[in-house]
């Protein structure tokens, strides 16, 4: 898609990944559609991106609230007049291990991570068609494609994420809508250090904020579907071939990481 002259709706816009993206769409000419739960956070992303764009809104949302969370779809349609692109990057973590889980913690995991961004999708792919065409940028996880050990809920919200984007990018083929899926890896945000979850297993190296917000660009403006930034395209297919030792080391990593 072309940025310039676009309008765009971001959702997790106050931080970490989103609050890269949000001023980085403005620079390049877009509109930009704010949504979060946190005001003040997201007042400071939203003047940044005016700076650029002065058109740009915010809304103040927990996604958690899948009502609400069609609701700011809709609201973001009328007041930009209709949207070219939305931005499902809003997530939660969950480090907590499977046998210390409740349901209701893996339900609002999966409320946030997969059913908010499944239904603004569903909001607005009838209007998309109607005005014909735009986008849905899944931002996901390279854990929707590895299980990651201690991260069984919030794996399960980006598989269930992933599996969405990839057969609705096959029921929408022939259409006018274009989907991309964008898995990032490990990124320096605050992701790592939120509490109620539990220390990090991995430790490795991270790349920022920024260094994803131009990936996810990249994959708005290109022709394939799956994007992984950084790239672990290799891993994952590994995986895909012979799951078995993977689970294997993501036991031993595990068994080393708990006391």
């Amino acid at each position: 898609m072309e940025i310039e002259g676009s309008r765009v709706l971001v959702t997790g816009a106050s931080s970490g990944i989103g609050a890269a993206l949000a001023p980085l769409l403005a620079r390049r000419g877009a509109t930009v559609g704010l949504v979060a739960r946190r005001r003040q956070r997201l007042e400071a992303v939203l003047e940044a991106c005016r700076a650029e764009a002065p058109n740009s809104r915010l809304w103040v949302a927990d996604l958690a609230n899948v009502e609400r969370a069609e609701d700011v779809a809709v609201e973001a349609w009328n007041a930009f007049d209709g949207l070219d692109c939305l931005v499902n990057n809003a997530g939660v973590p969950m480090r907590r291990h499977t046998t210390e889980l409740d349901y209701s913690t893996l339900e609002w995991v999966m409320r946030v991570n997969f059913l908010a961004p499944a239904r603004m999708t569903m909001a607005l792919l009838p209007r998309m068609a109607r005005r014909g065409g735009g986008m849905i940028v899944n931002v996901a996880s390279v854990a929707g494609r590895l299980g990651n050990a201690n991260e069984a809920a919030y794996s399960a919200s980006k598989f269930a994420l992933c599996g969405w984007s990839e057969a609705m990018a096959v029921d929408l083929f022939d259409s006018p809508i274009s989907v991309r899926l964008v898995n990032p890896g490990p990124i320096d945000t605050e992701i790592w250090h939120l509490p109620g979850n539990d220390d990090p297993l991995y430790s490795g190296p991270k790349i920022s904020a920024e260094e994803m917000a131009e990936g996810i660009v990249a994959a708005m403006e290109g022709d394939t579907f799956e994007h992984y930034v950084p790239d672990m395209r290799a891993i994952v297919e590994s995986k895909t071939a012979n799951p078995d030792p993977f689970i294997e080391g993501m036991a031993a990593m595990l068994r080393a990481g708990r006391p």
